[in-house]
């Protein structure tokens, strides 16, 4: 959410900021809002000041007389008067917000411009595919046991498409993946959490997910619940209505979740195999941080999630995202993208990003500086990873004449061999 005395005082400045990212806005309802809003509040404050002053008035009256009863009668009408007031007030509140609501975060001067992904910028490309990706490299959905280590014909039988099985040493396989991730993500100073899977709509709203994604969540009508598309949304919200001290800032967190998308809509190639998936599992990094470091924090997020596709030797590119094509309610992002050998193209397998204040101001999470009134945390996250595309690329590019896939040494550790073969 933006701050309101900010929009009235930088209007202009909003408006350009906002027509350079791809969402319809309506600046000017929001500003109707929140003058209605203020109007508001105005006169409540004028009228509960007016019943002050008379019951003020009223205690130093002889009790009895007719003034005092007169000033009773007089009392009874400015009250009910107050609280309709108080009521408008809530009202006009509960309208503003509705409206601000709607305006996405507006997105750093450091954001290029541009409309569609492919104005997004190659800013770093590390690992050379000649060398790391295996000759033998296809498509991993063409790997001939792959139906038997990945069972899609039975998860759309048991749920329905994009719900795979992950057999035998599959399995393995990805819990060796999820293992590795939190590991490393410990070493780089996150404390770990198990989050819930399903939120409420506060929770989806605080992060941004509502009102702008409902399309692509599950939604349990009876508790109202949403399942999460990331672990994001509830570890963000750890905080959410408190205060964090400030010597504590950065606060750092990852987990582990599995995470649901419907995904309405996307068909072809490009969404074959684990490409696209309606359940799949990552690991999420997320920071709480000071406003004055928050663009600085971002550029060491992404080193942590870098670092783990470099120990993986997976070939990658970092993507910084234009403002046509960043989200909703981001500031600045970047992409990685991991090199798939077999399809011989670039797969997303993180997005890592600052919100600045819009994810704290829709929470309520600030932090009390050593001097004055508590200010909004800045809030950052990160995949650090998701599974299903960067399982695709170690199964492409390890592949082996033989049929089998040599598994990256930092996995080893919990994998167990050096090899996959079914």
């Amino acid at each position: 959410m933006l701050d309101a005395k900010f929009l009235r005082d930088h209007v202009d400045l909003v408006r350009r900021g906002l027509a350079r990212k791809k969402f319809s806005v309506n600046i000017d309802a929001v500003l109707a809002a929140d003058e209605a809003r203020r109007h508001a509040v105005a006169e409540f404050e004028v009228a509960r000041s007016a019943q002050n002053a008379a019951n003020k008035e009223m205690a130093a009256m002889p009790k009895g007389t007719p003034e005092f009863q007169a000033k009773v009668l007089a009392m009874k009408t400015a009250s009910a008067q107050v609280k309709e007031l108080e009521k408008k007030v809530a009202e006009a509140e509960e309208q503003w917000k509705v409206a601000a609501l709607t305006l996405p975060n507006v997105p750093h001067d450091s954001v290029p411009e541009g409309r569609t992904e492919a104005d997004n910028q190659v800013v770093l490309t590390w690992g050379d595919e000649a060398t790391l990706v295996s000759s033998a490299a296809k498509p991993h959905w063409d790997i001939p046991w792959f139906s038997k280590a990945i069972d899609f014909e039975r998860g759309v039988k048991v749920t329905g498409a994009g719900f795979p099985f992950y057999v035998g040493d599959m399995a393995r396989l990805v819990r060796a993946l999820i293992q590795y991730f939190l590991e490393e993500a410990g070493s780089a100073g996150y404390t770990e959490v198990h989050a819930p899977l399903l939120v409420n709509a506060a929770s989806a709203t605080a992060t941004g997910q509502l009102p702008d994604k409902e399309g692509q969540m599950y939604h349990t009508p009876t508790d109202d619940f949403y399942l999460i598309p990331t672990a994001e949304v509830p570890v963000t919200n750890y905080f959410r209505d408190e205060i964090i001290d400030e010597a504590a800032l950065p606060v750092k967190r990852c987990g582990y979740t599995p995470c649901f998308r419907r995904e309405a809509g996307s068909w072809g190639a490009h969404v074959r195999g684990l490409n696209r998936l309606h359940q799949f599992d990552k690991v999420e990094l997320v920071k709480w941080v000071h406003p004055d470091q928050s663009f600085a924090e971002l550029e060491l997020l992404r080193g942590d999630a870098e670092r783990l596709l470099q120990k993986l030797n997976l070939p990658y590119r970092v993507l910084l995202i234009c403002a046509g094509d960043i989200g909703f309610a981001h500031s600045k992002q970047y992409d990685l993208e991991v090199w798939a050998g077999g399809q011989k193209r670039w797969l997303e397998v993180s997005s890592c990003s600052n919100f600045t204040d819009f994810q704290a101001r829709r929470a309520g999470i600030r932090f009390r500086p050593k001097d004055g009134k508590p200010e909004y945390v800045h809030t950052l996250n990160g995949s650090g990873l998701g599974l299903p595309r960067v399982l695709a690329a170690i199964l492409e590019n390890n592949l082996q004449p033989d049929g089998t896939v040599r598994i990256p040494e930092v996995l080893r550790r919990w994998y167990g061999k050096e090899t996959l073969s079914l």
